[in-house]
């Protein structure tokens, strides 16, 4: 059974910045320049609200980007198989009821802001704190009128819109 029962998501999960840089840092990297579509998030219909477990996908048009963090330091970033328009909700298992999640990009009218623009840069953002958020590592995404980051948010994904706090470390991918 997949992730979430996402057809064809099966995240794979890595901690630390180095990990993550060696696994992902040259695809990251080629995002910048590339324009933003669409971010979209899970809605769960039933409560009316973004299922932050699930994961968060940044769709570049040629590239869909999965981000799920999960634990206190673990995260997976996968790439291209997750469709959220072939299927934009999904009935985890039963097909008799009806689908208690879709996909949504309109959650957050900042992330819907940033559509159309064009990526000026990813950052790996290294937690450097003294308490267990220490080690986990962020991404952000920085655009010419705007940024969000997708961080861990003990167990599940947070996104936030301001620049990251003095906790974090930031390592550009731009080059």
């Amino acid at each position: 059974m997949a992730f979430f029962d996402i057809e064809g998501y099966e995240p794979v999960w890595l901690s630390g910045l180095e990990t993550i840089r060696r696994a992902h840092g040259d695809r990251l990297r080629a995002l910048v320049g590339e324009r933003l579509q669409r971010v979209h998030l899970t809605w769960f219909v039933e409560y009316g609200e973004w299922l932050s477990d699930a994961p968060v996908v940044v769709d570049f048009g040629a590239e869909r980007l999965e981000i799920t963090h999960w634990k206190f330091d673990e995260l997976s970033l996968t790439w291209n198989t997750i469709d959220p328009y072939g299927r934009p909700g999904w009935d985890w298992g039963d097909p008799a009821e009806p689908s208690p999640l879709r996909w949504r990009q309109d959650i957050h009218p900042e992330l819907s802001a940033l559509e159309g623009q064009v990526l000026q840069d990813v950052e790996l953002l290294d937690c450097a704190t003294r308490d267990m958020a220490n080690g986990m590592v962020a991404l952000g995404f920085v655009f010419p009128r705007g940024r969000f980051t997708v961080f861990n948010a003990l167990d599940e994904n947070g996104i936030e819109f301001a620049e990251p706090d003095s906790s974090y470390q930031r390592h550009s991918l731009a080059g």
